[in-house]
């Protein structure tokens, strides 16, 4: 299952029936699981973890040196992809910048040609990805979530479970969950058809609607508004979930109405 003129090297671990296209390159430290796939000219750097079933196209690089001034190379570190993952060609994804922790990559994700996840990303399970997704390190991507096609996401942002970011936008500002994203750091509303989809029942969705109102509709801090919730009203762990996400993030909330200005 390993073409001749691929490149496995001592020291990698490689499934026996993992199979490694013409020109591919796992390193030493590597771990490729069983049912992957490694396509032609794809690289797997020393580090990286492919669990059971994941693809790898062409030319992507798994497991690259961060894009850090400040890295130490000699430092222990990686990236971790879960099962049934799709990379498609020309993806990057750099490893990790502290000792001992992994850059992770969901299950069943599907990470589109030329996206970008930098070091100490954290993508939940069935995250989608399409072409030229940029992300800087530290960003953390919910489980569902779907980011439009070239947008690109500010380190350190968070974006919650079932968002979902048009194409082309720009994000600074954390994305709560089930929510809704457009240009730069615009919120659109509530990801109504994506909840259904995701088999959201009617009261599920009935109360997150209505703590999404509760926190934006009225001026002032989203986070406060959301403390301000109280317990009596919060029904169903979804709610909770969404309401949760306030307590927490470095970056501020995405606003509502028009498109930020540009600097």
């Amino acid at each position: 299952m390993i073409h001749p003129s691929a490149i496995v090297e001592q020291g990698a671990d490689v499934a026996p029936d993992a199979n490694v296209g013409p020109y591919a390159v796992i390193e030493s430290g590597a771990t490729v699981a069983s049912g992957c796939e490694v396509a032609a000219h794809a690289i797997i750097r020393s580090g990286t973890t492919l669990e059971e079933g994941v693809k790898v196209d062409s030319f992507a690089v798994i497991g690259g040196l961060p894009q850090d001034l400040h890295f130490d190379p000699a430092t222990r570190t990686g990236v971790l992809v879960g099962r049934n993952t799709l990379i498609r060609e020309h993806v990057t994804i750099h490893r990790a910048t502290k000792a001992g922790q992994n850059t992770r990559v969901g299950s069943n994700c599907l990470l589109m040609a030329t996206c970008h996840v930098a070091h100490d990303c954290a993508l939940g399970d069935g995250v989608i990805l399409a072409n030229a997704v940029l992300m800087g390190g530290h960003v953390t991507i919910g489980n569902g979530a779907f980011i439009g096609g070239n947008a690109a996401i500010h380190q350190n942002v968070r974006v919650g479970e079932r968002a979902m970011l048009s194409m082309v936008s720009r994000i600074s500002m954390d994305v709560p969950p089930f929510c809704m994203m457009a240009e730069r750091d615009r919120l659109a509303g509530l990801n109504i058809v994506g909840l259904r989809r995701a088999g959201f029942s009617r009261e599920e969705i009935s109360e997150i609607k209505r703590h999404f109102h509760t926190i934006y509709d009225a001026d002032g801090s989203p986070r406060d508004h959301a403390a301000a919730i109280p317990e009596e009203d919060i029904t169903c762990d979804a709610a909770r979930r969404f309401i949760d996400f306030f307590k927490d993030g470095k970056r501020g909330f995405a606003h509502r109405g028009k498109a930020a200005t540009e600097d």
